[in-house]
């Protein structure tokens, strides 16, 4: 496995957008705007099972994580993996990123849905860091 610099982990636990992409059925790429968080070395979003993104990665599990702070956008981390799909019927990770991201308490943006709320863990394989 692959670590990340201090000042890449940094940028993981501030509140910066990150772009997931992952690969189409065709090959080509698909791309998301996702919140994420860290566990470790490893990069986590949520997500919904059955969305475009969760379903390329239960097919092919490859994809690459860029995020970058808004104020230097030449700063950027790109983190390239492997996707472990588990689930999280607690929603705790959504919540968890709602309270970094927004100051809420919790995410209620699945409520009155019957969403299935999943964590995506992206276990490095290769790092790029621009700092």
């Amino acid at each position: 496995m692959t670590s990340l610099p201090d000042a890449a982990k940094a940028l993981l636990d501030a509140p910066e957008f990150a772009t997931v992409a992952t690969i189409e059925a065709d090959g080509s790429p698909q791309t998301s705007v996702v919140w994420v968080a860290r566990d470790g070395d490893d990069v986590l979003f949520s997500t919904i099972h059955g969305r475009r993104k969760t379903d390329n990665l239960q097919r092919d599990p490859r994809l690459s994580v860029l995020v970058y702070p808004r104020d230097a956008p030449y700063q950027y981390l790109e983190v390239r993996g492997e996707a472990a799909i588990e689930e999280d019927p607690s929603a705790s990770l959504i919540h968890a990123l709602a309270q970094k991201y927004t100051g809420a308490e919790r995410y209620t943006g699945d409520d009155g849905t019957d969403n299935r709320r999943v964590v995506v863990r992206v276990r490095p394989t290769r790092v790029h860091w621009r700092g």
